[in-house]
C-alpha cells in the first residue's frame, strides 16, 4: 500500500461518525501490533532501490537517445547505433551484440522492416546488450552509455536549437494529453510547432502545412480502395485544402509516400510534373517552391496518412527543406502519431463506458446517473493532474457531453473524494449533500487511475444485492476492455481480430469490446 491507498483503507475502516479518541486508539493500537521482521524490511528497501535504479536508468537512457537525436527526429537508425556499438571494448562483444539485436528484432518485428529506434526499443535494445555482457547489468549500462555518450559531439548551438524543438514537440503531446478527447488542440499546437522552426531554424520560411488520413474510399471505390481526407491545415490555406478528398487515379506523390513508407521530397515543384495543386487560384507561374511528404505512422510503423508541407506561399528564391528541417519535421509527425493515437484511445475509451452504462441502466434502476471524468496533467507546479468532466448519463437514457473547464482539487471540496479515488486508485463511498455516491477509478495499465465513474445512487445508502452484482460485473469488463484498448497501441504487440464487426479501416470499435468481454464471462460461467 502506499500512503494515499493505506490513509483510504483506514478511512473506510473506521466510517465517516467515528470519534476522534477511538481514531486515537486504533493508530495506538496499529503502532503496536504492527510487526515487521528483518527480512520483510530488507525485501521492502531492495524493492524501493530496484524502482529507484529503473527510474534513474530510464531517465538516463532518454538523456542519451535525445543526444544522438539532435534534429529531434523522434527515431534513430539501428544500423547506426550498432555500428558504434560494434566498436565497444575494441569490438570484443560482437558476439553479445548480434544476440542482443535478434532479441531486439523478435520483441519488435517492424525493426526487420524499418530499422527505426523509438526512445522505447533504444531503452531495450541497451538493456539486452548489457545483459548479454554481464550478470551486473546496472554497471553495464553505466558503461555504454558513457561510450555512446562520448562517441557523438555536438556543438552548443546544436544542443540549443534540439533543445528548442524538444520543447515544442512536448507541447503537442501537452495539447493532446489536456484536450478532453477533442483534436483541434493537437492540430494547432503541430502547426504552431511547424511555424516556430520555419521561423526560427529555416530562414524565415512561409510554409503551408496539412494533415491527411488514409480511409476506406466507400465514395467512389473504382478510384481506389484508399483516399487521402486532408482533415486538418495551416489557416490561409483552409479555402483550398480542408476537407478535400486525393484519389489514387489523381496527381501527386503523397500515395507514394504512403505506400512506400518513406519522406517524398520535391525541391522544385515547377520543374516535377506531377503535383497536384490544390489553390487553381493560383497563377501557374507563381507555383514555385519545395514539397515534402511525411508518412504518419503508428506504434508499429503502419502508415495511416500524411503530413505534407511546402513553400509555395514563399517568393523568395532559396525555400527548399534542408536536412535538419525535414528530420524535425519527422519528429512532428512522430509526435502527432502520438498525440492522435492518445486522443483516439479516449474517444474508444468513452464510447466504451456509454456502452456500458447503456448495457448497466435497465438492470440497476436504482443507479441515478453516472458522471465520467478524464485524469489530465496539471498545467502548473501547484497541482500534478485535474479532473475533466466529459459524459454524464442517467436511468432515463439521457446523455450529455460536456467541454466544461477541469476541476483542481483545491476548488473543489465538495468533490474531494474524486481525487481521494485518484489518488489511491481505489473505490470510494460517500455522502455528498444526502446523496450517497461510488467513485470507481478506471485504471491503466500500470493500475494507475485514467478517469473515474462518479455513480449516484441518491438517498440510498446502497444498492440492492442484485444491482450491486450487475454494476460489479458491469465495472469488471468496462476495466477489461480499457486495458484491452490500451494494450492495442503498444508498440510490441500485434492487433488481433476477434470479430468481424471490430474491422473499420483498422480500428475496433470500442463499443462491441464491452459486449466481447461480457460474452466472454458467461462463456466461462456456463
Amino acid at each position: 500500500l502506499n500512503l494515499p491507498q493505506f490513509v483510504q483503507l483506514m478511512e473506510t475502516f473506521v466510517g465517516e461518525d467515528i470519534s476522534l479518541p477511538t481514531v486515537k486508539r486504533l493508530i495506538a493500537f496499529i503502532k503496536e501490533e504492527y510487526k515487521q521482521t528483518e527480512e520483510e524490511k530488507m525485501e521492502q528497501l531492495e524493492k524501493v532501490h530496484h524502482i529507484s535504479r529503473l527510474a534513474q536508468r530510464k531517465l538516463l537512457l532518454e538523456a542519451l537517445f535525445e543526444k544522438w537525436d539532435d534534429n529531434a527526429s523522434g527515431f534513430l537508425d539501428l544500423e547506426e547505433v550498432d555500428a558504434v556499438l560494434s566498436t565497444f571494448k575494441e569490438g570484443m562483444e560482437k558476439e553479445a551484440l548480434r544476440k542482443a539485436k535478434k532479441h531486439l528484432c523478435s520483441r519488435y518485428p517492424q525493426l526487420s522492416r524499418v530499422g527505426k529506434l523509438s526512445p522505447k526499443a533504444f531503452q531495450t535494445f541497451l538493456e539486452l546488450v548489457a545483459s548479454e555482457f554481464t550478470a551486473n547489468v546496472d554497471e553495464a549500462i553505466d558503461n555504454l552509455v558513457e561510450f555512446l555518450t562520448t562517441s557523438v559531439e555536438r556543438s552548443r548551438m546544436k544542443c540549443l536549437q534540439s533543445l528548442t524543438r524538444r520543447k515544442w514537440l512536448h507541447n503537442i503531446q501537452q495539447a493532446a494529453e489536456t484536450s478532453g478527447a477533442s483534436m483541434e488542440p493537437v492540430y494547432k499546437a503541430m502547426f504552431k510547432a511547424l511555424s516556430q522552426d520555419a521561423e526560427a531554424h529555416g530562414d524565415n520560411k512561409k510554409i503551408s502545412a496539412y494533415i491527411a488520413l488514409l480511409e476506406e474510399n466507400q465514395l467512389s471505390p473504382e478510384r481506389g480502395q484508399i483516399l487521402l481526407h486532408y482533415v486538418a491545415c495551416t489557416t490561409d490555406d483552409a479555402p483550398y485544402v480542408l476537407n478535400q478528398i486525393l484519389y489514387k487515379d489523381m496527381k501527386g506523390v503523397s500515395f507514394a509516400a504512403v505506400e512506400e513508407g518513406k519522406p517524398v521530397h520535391i525541391p522544385r515543384v515547377q520543374l516535377h510534373g506531377n503535383i497536384h495543386f490544390w489553390n487553381y487560384d493560383r497563377p501557374v507561374e507563381e507555383r514555385r517552391g519545395s514539397f515534402l511528404v511525411l508518412p504518419l505512422h503508428d506504434a508499429r510503423w503502419r502508415v495511416f496518412g500524411i503530413l505534407g508541407l511546402d513553400t509555395l506561399r514563399d517568393q523568395c528564391e532559396k525555400t527548399m527543406f534542408l536536412t535538419h528541417e525535414i528530420s524535425f519535421y519527422q519528429g512532428v509527425s512522430q509526435a502527432f502519431s502520438k498525440a492522435y493515437h492518445h486522443v483516439c484511445r479516449l474517444e474508444n475509451i468513452l464510447q466504451m463506458t456509454v456502452t456500458a452504462l447503456d448495457w448497466l441502466y435497465p438492470r440497476a434502476p436504482s443507479v441515478h446517473a453516472v458522471v465520467t471524468y478524464l485524469v489530465e496533467p496539471g498545467k502548473d507546479k501547484t497541482c500534478d493532474y485535474a479532473l475533466r468532466k466529459v459524459i454524464t448519463t442517467d436511468n432515463t437514457g439521457q446523455k450529455e457531453i460536456h467541454s466544461s473547464p477541469v476541476l483542481l482539487r483545491r476548488e473543489n471540496l465538495l468533490r474531494v473524494y474524486l481525487f481521494k479515488c485518484i489518488d489511491s486508485s481505489g473505490v470510494i463511498r460517500t455522502s455528498v449533500c444526502g446523496e450517497y455516491h461510488i467513485a470507481v477509478p478506471l485504471r491503466d495499465l500500470s493500475g494507475q487511475a485514467l478517469g473515474i465513474f462518479d455513480i449516484s445512487i441518491g438517498h440510498c445508502q446502497k444498492l440492492p444485492p442484485h444491482e450491486h452484482k450487475d454494476l460489479q460485473k458491469m465495472l469488471k469488463m468496462a476495466q477489461a476492455a480499457c486495458s484491452e484498448i490500451l494494450k492495442m497501441s503498444l508498440e510490441e504487440t500485434e492487433p488481433t481480430y476477434v470479430l468481424e464487426a471490430e474491422h473499420v479501416a483498422n480500428l475496433r470499435h470500442a463499443g462491441i469490446l464491452f459486449h466481447q468481454f461480457m460474452l466472454q464471462d458467461l462463456r466461462e460461467c456456463v
